[in-house]
């Protein structure tokens, strides 16, 4: 084959290739982009899967027959089921019979203490197979039932509490009208059993409103909107409350130092429980014997605010008991004061209801002081937290998705997450 004739072929098969070339370019280069937007919604798949489980209000965790847990979402370490990548005990155990069964087994918690700031008490967990074909994993979704509980224990209360305690002034009024009724005509006994009479209406109905205000607190009402309030005056309002009393008994009612502090909370509500404890202290101390209102910052977030007397003391057997309904330390001196025995429960749900702690300190002959811890509001804290959200917000009704699969901002975007992440670094 002549150089001339081998060129002339060359020249053929390469026009007769170009084609087949040029669609197999095409081919490859419609297949990587297909693959790219394979893989781009699979991502966004993932994000939303991972947005949903942890913006979820119910608390979900997932585990190995080894206990090892896999997935879970913030929630589910906010209700105490997970923690440090451990399953809570008493969820493990119900987990292993489901593993064995396959068969799906709710169970009731009630939380201990938690950390102050925190408002769960119980929860409900549903543990159940996650697939019906293998029992390798199980998965647990967590509610709060702390509302619930609260409720259904405010309404046995009250029934119990109402048909027990009003008994007492009922029939003692009762028969302070009997003796009235036996000489109406004696201007000293009606005087005397009248002044009786009126005084146990009085705590009567002392007694109703404390019970109101135990079963609001304890459930029958939702619990009030938060919101900042200064401690400052709060320990105010519940010194003026209690100034004339403390006069009276020539008893100084000394305040600590002003902080400036604020707590999120319900004024009136914390205004009443502080009030209460002052009071105790008044009507506990001797006469002349001050007592202090104090405050202090503990680990940078908590406040404790103290109420301290001098006075008689209480009891260690007492000690754990005070805070319950209608338990008097001495009952002889609770009447002569007018208590109801409600007082301190009714400070230790209000606490409660703040997310605080109520703790007691106490030497018979020495004195008392009662702790309230409550978390202390952070400003800063919380626009950071408002101005996440509303950015979220705005991303999801933009349809843009602003966060990964780790949570962290989508890169090459600037989304409104991400630009408000990029200000809150600035400020630190």
């Amino acid at each position: 084959m002549t150089p001339l004739i081998a060129f002339f072929l060359g020249i053929a098969v390469a026009a007769l290739a170009a084609p087949i070339l040029r669609r197999a370019l095409r081919w490859r280069e419609r297949n990587r982009e297909y693959t790219a937007e394979s893989e781009t919604q699979a991502s966004s798949i993932s994000q939303m899967y991972h947005l949903a489980i942890q913006g979820s209000p119910t608390g979900i965790a997932v585990m190995e027959r080894s206990g090892h847990v896999t997935l879970s979402n913030a929630r589910a370490h906010d209700m105490s089921v997970v923690h440090d990548g451990t399953v809570n005990p008493e969820v493990w155990a119900v987990a292993e019979e489901v593993f064995d069964d396959q068969e799906e087994h709710i169970l009731a918690l009630a939380l201990p203490q938690r950390a102050t700031g925190s408002r769960i008490r119980n929860v409900r967990a549903v543990i159940k197979p996650l697939t019906l074909t293998q029992n390798s994993y199980a998965v647990v979704y967590v509610t709060d039932e702390s509302e619930n509980v609260r409720m259904e224990n405010a309404r046995r209360d009250f029934v119990a509490n109402v048909s027990h305690e009003l008994k007492t002034p009922v029939g003692g009024m009762a028969l302070l009208a009997e003796a009235l009724m036996e000489d109406p005509t004696d201007a000293d006994m009606v005087t005397y059993f009248g002044g009786k009479l009126q005084k146990e209406a009085h705590r009567m109905g002392e007694m109703i409103t404390d019970l109101i205000s135990l079963s609001k607190l304890q459930g029958a009402e939702a619990l009030p909107d938060m919101s900042p309030v200064r401690v400052d005056e709060i320990i105010d309002d519940a010194i003026e409350r209690n100034h004339v009393g403390a006069e009276n008994r020539s008893i100084e009612l000394i305040r600590g130092e002003r902080t400036g502090l604020r707590v999120m909370g319900d004024r009136p509500l914390l205004t009443a429980a502080v009030s209460n404890l002052v009071s105790n202290a008044v009507n506990y101390s001797p006469d002349g014997k001050p007592v202090s209102i104090t405050q202090k910052v503990v680990r940078g977030n908590v406040l404790y605010l103290r109420v301290t007397d001098r006075g008689i003391g209480i009891a260690p057997e007492d000690q754990k008991r005070v805070f319950e309904r209608f338990y008097r330390v001495d009952k002889a001196r609770s009447r002569s004061t007018g208590g109801t025995g409600l007082g301190l429960a009714i400070v230790k749900h209000v606490v409660a209801n703040h997310g605080g702690n109520i703790k007691l300190w106490s030497r018979p002959g020495t004195g008392s002081t009662f702790t309230i811890e409550l978390p202390i509001f952070d400003p800063e804290q919380a626009a950071e937290r408002a101005e996440l959200e509303r950015a979220a917000a705005e991303s999801e009704a933009a349809g843009e998705p602003a966060v990964t699969a780790k949570g962290q901002p989508k890169s090459g975007t600037n989304t409104p997450v991400r630009n408000v992440m990029r200000r809150v670094k600035a400020n630190k």
